[in-house]
Parts: C-alpha cells; structure tokens; sequence
C-alpha cells in the first residue's frame, strides 16, 4: 500500500505545520526580540514582584508582554490568569456587554468557551465558516452581532476553513467588527497567528507552549488592552515576573519541539495506513485541539485499548495536552465536540499524539493495547 496523506479522510482538515528548519528560524526571532527588551543582567534575573508602580504590575511582565507584542507583530500583549479560557473570558468581557451578539462557527462549541459565553450573558449567531459566501451574506446582512469569533484548531472532522481567509473576508466586507481567534494549539506551530492575519486578538495557553500552568495569552490593539489591563488592577491578578519570565524562556523551545512532534504525528499516521498494525479501519490526521492522529478500530474496544494503553507505558489523559509534563505518548479518547459531531467515535476511536516519542515507541504500545483488549 502507497501512502498518499492527501487521500486521507478529512485531509483538507489538516492545518499546515512547520518543518524543523521553519521552527529553528522562529526560534531565533523569539530570542531577538528577547534580546531587544532585556539586558543580559535582567534577563538572567528571575523576575520582579507585585504592582510596580510605572506600569501597576511586574517591570518583568511588561517587559515581556513587549517582546511577545513584537514576536506576533501585534501592537500590545498582556498576559492574563486562567490559561487559555481566561485570556477568552477577558477579551470578550472587554469587548462585549451582556446581551449582545457575535458569531460563532456551526459547530460543537469547546466546552470552557461555552461557559465563557454563558458566564457573561452574550448571544450567538452561528454561520458555517467552511462557507465563504454564507461568511460573507452573514456579516454584510446582520446588524445585531458586533464581534466574529473563530477558533484557529479545528471544532470538527470535517472544517476545512483557511484562517486568514476567513478572517481577511470579514475585515473587507466589515473592517469595524473585531475578530478574536482562539489559537490554542496553533500558536508556534502553524504558520501564524490569527493577529499576524489580520485579526484584531489572539489568544492562547502559555501552558499549550511549554510554559508554566494557568498563565494566558493576548495579543492585539493597544486600546483595548490597555482597558483589560486597567480593569486587573488587583496585586492578586497580577501575572508575577517570574512567571512571564518562565513562560518566555521555555517558549524558546516550543517551535522546534513542536515541529519535531508534528513529524511523528505523521509517521505514525504513514505507518498504520501502510498496514503495520492488526486491527486498525483507518487512521488520518486532525487538528482537533492538537495535531494528532485519530485512529478508528475495526472493533468497538476502545475504552478498552485505552485502559490498555496505560499499563504499557502511555499517557490515557492530558496535563495540558502539549505541556512541559507530557513527554511519553498520549492514547486517549477522541476530543468531547469531535464525539459529539460523530457518536461512534466513542466506542471505536482513539486519539493518539506521540508528544516528545518517537513513532516506534507509539506502535508498539498501540499494539499490545490493542491485542490486549482484544482478548479480553
């Protein structure tokens, strides 16, 4: 059997990564504007605590929010508490008000941001992003929604929306509207951002880049920002300097880290569809939350190869699903909204990311896992 990865079910989905050589250049230009922002003394110090008074935070975290700033061509950044989630709930906290509207994507909403919208009382109107043309009817006839919100990883199986596309069409039809992109797992791993695309606010997990737990991300217009920041006056809600510096110094190493796990993701998923396991229907590439390979079973076992998984040496749970913890393989369940938009993915379908491992490694647990399930 040939493998031809543009054969693969839902391969339009697959969001283009990265090569090795591509991740060490964005690795150097991290560390130049680093090297920009800090003299060597403060960089190689830890970082500053409390509320200092030129900028009413850390001098370290405003120093680092300007690298990033930079890094993402962005004209601001701000780092916020509650990892990814928060950096959404703040950004639409400050740009909407309870009751009113944005668009969302037909499609299962990832289950934080669901809350996000309820917490904060706003309303949806969902379109098809896979649609350009019902993208463009929606934004050029509605006048009640006053934001477009996408996220950048896929919500399911079958998106095949371009990004930048997607956001440069709405930008055209109405350059007023803000657009705020979720680029959770996309972030150091995919071309861009959706800021470098012309959206008006990404935002992501530090967590997701190796960095430390809790910590969010937001790049975009200085205006608005500077409002979030004003509003997060609290010594309490401050991100500590030594926190913005760990999440800058380990960010260093998420791009080559990143594109070498993407490398593998791809040949486990060469490797299985060339037949080098029993009792596999198919495997192809998705970006759902991570680049990953779903596997689907010729049987219904697996909760079972899962439970398997474990004792053979992987990982059946994420810690942040790309965090600095995770390095041996994940085998998992298929993500919450790809079950929803396809139920039989419950019983027959595994979710696979090598993480730091090689494609041997994943292969072989698989297959015991699945020869243990399988004789049970």
């Amino acid at each position: 059997m040939v493998y031809d990865p543009s054969q693969l079910k839902y391969a339009d989905s697959v969001l283009p990564a990265m090569t090795v050589q591509e991740a060490q250049q964005l690795q150097f230009k991290l560390v130049d504007k680093m090297s920009r922002q800090f003299s060597g003394d403060e960089f190689l110090s830890m970082g500053d605590l409390g509320v200092a008074p030129a900028h009413k935070k850390p001098e370290q975290t405003e120093k680092v929010e300007r690298a990033l700033a930079n890094f993402f061509r962005a004209e601001s950044a701000a780092l916020v508490r509650g990892a990814g989630t928060g950096a959404i709930r703040n950004i639409l906290s400050t740009l909407m008000s309870p009751g009113e509207a944005m668009f969302i994507h037909t499609a299962p909403v990832y289950t934080t941001t669901k809350d996000t919208i309820r917490l904060l009382g706003l309303e949806t109107k969902a379109i098809d992003y896979n649609d350009l043309a019902a993208v463009e009817k929606a934004v050029s006839q509605d006048e009640t929604c006053k934001l477009f919100y996408v996220q950048h990883a896929r919500q399911q199986p079958t998106d095949t929306y371009d990004l930048k596309t997607v956001i440069q069409t709405v930008k055209r039809i109405r350059p007023d509207m803000p657009v705020v992109v979720d680029d959770n797992y996309c972030a150091l791993k995919t071309y861009g951002i959706g800021v470098e695309y012309g959206a008006d606010f990404s935002t992501f997990s530090g967590f997701k880049v190796l960095g430390p737990e809790g910590i969010g991300v937001i790049a975009g217009k200085e205006r608005e920002i500077k409002l979030l920041q004003s509003r997060n006056y609290s010594g309490g809600g401050q991100v500590q300097g030594y926190e913005a510096m760990e999440l800058l110094r380990m960010m260093t190493f998420a791009p080559v880290s990143l594109a070498i796990q993407n490398e593998q993701v791809e040949e486990v998923c060469r490797q299985l569809n060339e037949g080098s396991l029993n009792g596999i229907e198919s495997a192809y590439m998705t970006n759902a939350q991570s680049k990953n390979v779903i596997v689907e079973l010729q049987d219904p076992i697996a909760p079972e190869v899962i439970k398997h998984s474990n004792l053979f040496g992987a990982a059946i749970h994420p810690v942040g699903a790309e965090s600095k913890y995770e390095m041996i393989p994940m085998i998992y369940r298929v993500s919450g909204s790809f079950i929803e938009a396809q139920p039989s993915l419950k019983e027959y379908g595994l979710r696979i990311n090598p993480m730091k491992s090689g494609a041997s490694t994943v292969l072989n647990i698989l297959e015991k896992a699945i020869n243990s399930a399988a004789t049970q």
